[in-house]
C-alpha cells in the first residue's frame, strides 16, 4: 500500500518531481488559445488562407500546433481539441550538496555496476534527447555532452534552450544519463560519452504545452536521436471526450517516431502510487503512450545511515511509484526516502538519487537566466527513466546496427524481477545494462 501521507509530504518539499499536472487551456476570450488540429484532409492552402497561426507544422504526423480563436478552427472542419498546460513541480534541493563526495553517493550507478559497464562502452556514437525543462551546457560534468547547436528551444519564450526557471530538473536528468567520468570531480552518468541534445519544453512559469512536447519528440527523431527522454506527464486523464482524441494524436506521434525516424522513447510512470491497470476511464500520459517504455522507480532506505544496514534494497519498489503489469515495461533507480527519518540526525537524503543540477537566476539587466551549477539529491520516476534512456544509448554504442526496438527488446530481456518482488512494479524486471552491453 501506497503511504499517502509520505507522497503528499514529498510533493509538497519538492522531492518528487515526475508528476506533472496537465489542464486544457480554457479561456472565455479566445483571443490567443493553442489547439492541435488534425491537418490529414486540410490542404496547405486552406490553413494557411485561416485566420489561424502554426506554431508547430507536425504534417509527418498529420497534425498541426495553431493558435488563433476557436471558431477560426471549427471553421476548418476538422478534429481539433485545445493543447494542454503541463505544469512542472520545481525541486528542491533535500540538502546542501556542493560539497558532497560524488560517486560514493551514487547507490544508482552502483548498483547497475556502471564501472563494469564502461569496461564495455562509455556510449560512444550515439544521441540522447531530453525533453524536459532545460540543460544547463555550462556545467562542469556536462559541458562535454550537451550539443549546443541541435538542441532547441520549442517554447517560443525567446530564451535558449538551457535557460529556463525550472532547468534543473533537466539538469538531473541529463547528469543521470551522461555526466563525465573523466573530470575528477562531480558525478558519473550512465553513458558519459553519448551526446545530449536539450530540447526545452518547459518555460518560465514553469509550464510546458502538449503540442510543444510533440513537436520535441518529432524532432529527437528527425535529428536520428537513438534515444528520447521524457521525465514528464500527466495523470489522470480521462480515456474519453477530448481525452481520446490527444491519446490518437500522441499514439500516432510515438509510432511515427519509434518504428520510422527509429528513436527509442522513454518516460516515466508517474508519482501517484497509482495502480495505472485499475484505474477505469484514467490514462496516464505519454508513458501509456504506444511504443512508448513506461519506466517505475525503486530505492533503497538506510542508505549509508550507519551499521544497521539497508532496511529496503536498491532494487525495492519505491513507496510513491505508480506501477501496473500492462502500463510498467521497466523498473530502474529514482530513489526512495523514510520521511519519518526527516530531522532525526540520520543522512536519509542519502536514499535519493545523487546527480548534476543547476538553479538558475533571472538577470533582469541581460533580460536572461544564468545557473549556479550544483549538485543535488532528488527523487522521482523522472530519475528513474533517464537510467533506461541510458541504458539504450549504451546498448547502440555497442551494437549501432540495432532497431530502436531491437534495443528496447535487449533491455527487457536482460532484466529480471527481483525475488519476492512483484511483476506489476517491474513489467520486464530491473534494469541490468551490464547484461544488456554482453548480450
Amino acid at each position: 500500500m501506497v503511504n499517502n501521507s509520505r507522497r503528499c509530504f514529498l510533493k509538497a518539499s519538492g522531492l518528487l518531481v515526475g508528476g506533472i499536472a496537465a489542464s486544457p487551456i480554457v479561456s472565455a476570450t479566445e483571443a490567443t488559445e493553442r489547439y492541435i488540429v488534425e491537418t490529414k484532409h486540410l490542404s496547405d492552402q486552406q490553413l494557411t488562407a485561416s485566420a489561424l497561426s502554426v506554431v508547430h507544422d507536425l504534417d509527418d504526423v498529420g497534425y498541426a500546433v495553431v493558435s488563433g480563436t476557436k471558431s477560426a478552427v471549427s471553421a476548418l472542419g476538422v478534429s481539433f481539441a485545445p493543447d494542454l498546460i503541463y505544469e512542472l513541480d520545481i525541486p528542491a534541493s533535500a540538502a546542501e550538496t556542493s560539497d558532497e563526495p560524488g560517486y560514493a553517493m551514487q547507490w544508482d550507478k552502483q548498483v547497475q555496476n556502471i564501472p563494469a559497464v564502461h569496461d564495455v562502452t562509455r556510449g560512444e556514437g550515439t544521441r540522447v534527447a531530453v525533453i524536459d525543462s532545460g540543460v544547463s551546457a555550462t556545467h562542469p560534468d556536462l559541458q562535454h555532452a550537451v550539443n549546443t547547436d541541435l538542441s532547441r528551444n520549442f517554447t517560443g519564450d525567446g530564451y535558449g534552450a538551457g535557460r529556463a526557471v525550472g532547468g534543473g530538473h533537466g539538469t538531473h536528468v541529463a547528469g543521470i544519463i551522461a555526466a563525465s567520468d573523466q573530470n575528477d570531480e562531480g558525478v558519473t552518468g550512465s553513458a558519459p560519452a553519448t551526446e545530449i541534445i536539450d530540447c526545452r519544453v518547459f518555460s518560465t512559469g514553469p509550464s510546458a504545452n502538449f503540442g510543444d512536447i510533440l513537436a520535441a519528440l518529432v524532432y529527437a527523431g528527425q535529428i536520428g536521436c537513438d534515444a528520447a527522454n521524457m521525465s514528464l506527464g500527466a495523470y489522470p486523464v480521462s480515456r474519453s471526450a477530448n481525452g481520446q482524441f490527444y491519446g490518437k494524436v500522441l499514439n500516432r506521434t510515438t509510432a511515427y517516431v519509434s518504428t520510422q525516424l527509429d528513436t527509442l522513447i522513454v518516460a516515466s510512470s508517474g508519482n501517484d502510487g497509482a495502480a495505472l491497470q485499475h484505474d477505469g476511464n484514467a490514462i496516464s500520459l505519454p508513458n501509456e503512450a504506444a511504443h512508448v517504455m513506461s519506466i517505475s522507480a525503486t530505492g533503497p532506505v538506510g542508505y549509508q545511515w550507519g551499521d544497521d544496514g539497508l532496511r529496503e534494497s536498491f532494487d525495492s519498489p519505491a513507496f510513491y511509484t505508480n506501477y501496473g503489469t500492462n502500463a510498467v515495461d521497466l523498473g530502474a533507480p529514482g530513489g526512495d526516502a523514510d520521511v519519518d527519518a526527516i530531522d532525526t540526525g540520520v543522512p536519509w537524503f542519502y536514499d535519493l538519487v545523487y546527480n548534476t543540477y543547476a538553479i538558475p537566476t533571472y538577470d533582469e539587466a541581460t533580460d536572461s537566466f544564468r545557473f549556479e551549477n550544483t549538485y543535488s539529491w532528488l527523487a522521482g520516476t523522472s530519475m528513474a527513466a533517464p537510467q533506461v534512456a541510458a541504458a539504450a544509448a549504451l546498448v547502440k554504442s555497442v551494437n549501432p546496427d540495432y532497431s530502436a526496438n531491437k534495443v528496447r527488446t535487449v533491455l527487457e530481456r536482460t532484466s529480471s524481477v527481483p525475488e519476492g518482488h512483484d511483476k506489476e512494479y517491474y513489467g520486464a524486471g530491473f534494469l541490468d545494462p551490464l547484461a544488456a552491453v554482453l548480450d
